[in-house]
């Protein structure tokens, strides 16, 4: 059997490196931690994906269209989208939520709701 190039994306590095241990005994995997790192990933050539779908920063049309060129995919919904984006504003401001609803124009009790909704309160 020829080794395939395994992607496994995970945050969760127990998680990520322990399935990466266990296919590269007949496989090339290669793990990352983030969706940015995936798609670069993806663009240098990959047989197979293990993808952790939890990832917040995960852009699904993008991936969608990596996947699928050339093909209208469903959008993502709203709550997707601004969950998305919470986190990516949460992140970049290192988790200090007055400034993450400063730069979102919404109070902070309206920011610690949708953290509470989407449950990203560990960020």
């Amino acid at each position: 059997m020829t080794p395939l190039h395994i992607l496994v994306v995970s945050a969760d590095s127990t998680r990520r490196d322990e399935l990466a241990g266990l296919l590269g005994a007949t496989h090339r995997p290669v793990a990352v931690a983030d969706a940015g790192a995936a798609l670069e990933q993806l663009e240098t050539g990959t047989d197979v994906v293990v993808l952790d779908l939890a990832l917040p920063e995960l852009d699904l049309a993008k991936l969608r269209e990596v996947f699928s060129p050339g093909e209208e995919g469903e959008p993502d919904s709203l709550d997707a989208a601004e969950r998305r984006h919470l986190s990516l504003v949460l992140r970049h401001t290192a988790g200090n939520k007055r400034k993450a609803a400063l730069i979102l124009g919404i109070s902070r009790s309206t920011l610690l709701n949708k953290v509470r909704k989407y449950g990203l309160g560990g960020r």
